[in-house]
């Protein structure tokens, strides 16, 4: 029994070892996972402090034409735009267009059902012709011939009408002949239909449709009154549709000069710009003037960064350093600016300077700097 007792404690001594000779190699190998990536991080790090090259790309400052610049929103109108409405009122028979036909001046674009004003038409020459009848025996009363209308003076002719319902008549036939063409809606002028708002067999009423002749268009806008000496009628105005490119620019005239400021400091100004197809009425537009001014300095708006607070840009000189110039800037438009040296700095800026342009943003004074291949 001793025996037993003294194996069944052997093994589970040899157990208990082996647990925990287990448990110690596990912990081992999981600290050393841990070393290793402890060093990795530090690794890292390191590679994220090491000096990169600071490559930049350079242009050669030479003086030039600067393009200066009025942007403003608009929004296109049709030069030529109507709104139709019948002449008379009655029910619509028949739409000949849909809205987009194009029709040419004089067309018709619908009509009015034709028995109401068929039915006046036709009483009203029957009314004319008794009136013509009393007309002809009184003249002949009067001892005039029938249709004698010469001999008699004017008053007395003009007099004899009147008596007869003659004039009434005849002015009431003339209002009919009227009203029976104005059942027809016609276009004044060539142009596409738009906005119908009525259908067939309704009772017309108010507009019906617009015509418009968009060949031509507007662009309205606003500018600042600052900037009213920048802007004179005949300049040329660039239009772009808003969501275009600027390869889809159409270039008009200021035609329009509004000669008030608005409550928001504001002139009101027309450009006329001719369609190529693009462009249709109500259309939002961005409108784009511009001057050219001789002789600048001119940089890409990327050469030019802030450093405390001032307008700063790098100068690129052959021993491999870039050098750090105060500017001041003088106009703006979408990417150029004209610049100087800040002469309250002690700037200095000639035409010759290699400015960088790209890679500037991370630079200070005297860092070391590679030109881009």
């Amino acid at each position: 029994m001793k025996r037993k007792v003294c194996l069944y404690m052997k093994t589970l001594c040899e157990s208990v070892f082996f647990c925990v000779l287990i448990i110690g190699l596990c912990c081992t190998s999981s600290c050393k996972g841990k070393e290793d990536k402890s060093d990795g991080e530090q690794d890292l790090e390191k590679l994220a402090y090491t000096p990169q090259n600071n490559e930049v790309e350079v242009i050669t400052l030479v003086r030039g034409p600067f393009k200066r610049q009025l942007l403003s929103n608009g929004k296109l109108s049709a030069k030529r735009k109507s709104s139709l409405s019948f002449a008379t009122s009655g029910i619509i028979a028949s739409i000949r267009v849909e809205n987009g036909s194009f029709v040419n001046k004089g067309a018709v674009i619908a009509e009015l059902d034709a028995r109401t004003t068929s039915a006046a038409l036709a009483g009203a020459k029957i009314n004319l012709q008794k009136a013509e009848l009393e007309l002809y025996d009184m003249l002949v009363g009067l001892g005039y011939r029938a249709r004698d209308t010469v001999s008699m003076t004017k008053e007395l002719l003009e007099s004899v009408k009147m008596q007869s319902g003659y004039t009434y008549a005849k002015n009431d036939y003339t209002r009919a002949v009227t009203d029976a063409s104005m059942r027809y809606l016609t276009a004044p002028f060539s142009g596409k239909v738009a906005d119908i708002s009525q259908k067939v067999h309704e009772q017309s009423a108010g507009v019906f449709c617009t015509l418009i002749n968009d060949t031509e268009l507007t662009a309205d806008f606003f500018i600042m009154s600052s900037e009213l000496s920048m802007c004179k009628k005949g300049m040329r105005a660039k239009i772009v549709p808003f969501g275009a490119t600027a390869a889809d620019a159409l270039y008009g005239t200021v035609t329009n000069i509004n000669p008030t400021v608005n409550a928001n400091g504001q002139v009101g100004v027309t450009a006329t710009v001719k369609n190529n197809g693009a462009l249709i009425d109500g259309m939002d537009v961005k409108v784009l003037i511009e001057e050219d001014i001789a002789n600048q300095l001119v940089v890409p708006k990327s050469a030019v960064v802030v450093r405390d607070g001032m307008d700063v840009l790098f100068t690129y000189t052959e021993d491999g350093l870039s050098h750090w110039i105060y500017v001041n800037i003088l106009a703006a438009n979408q990417d150029s600016y004209i610049v100087e040296g800040n002469k309250d700095r002690g700037a200095q800026l000639s035409e010759g300077d290699m400015v960088i342009i790209s890679g500037n943003l991370n630079l200070a004074d005297k860092s070391a700097v590679v030109l881009k291949k």
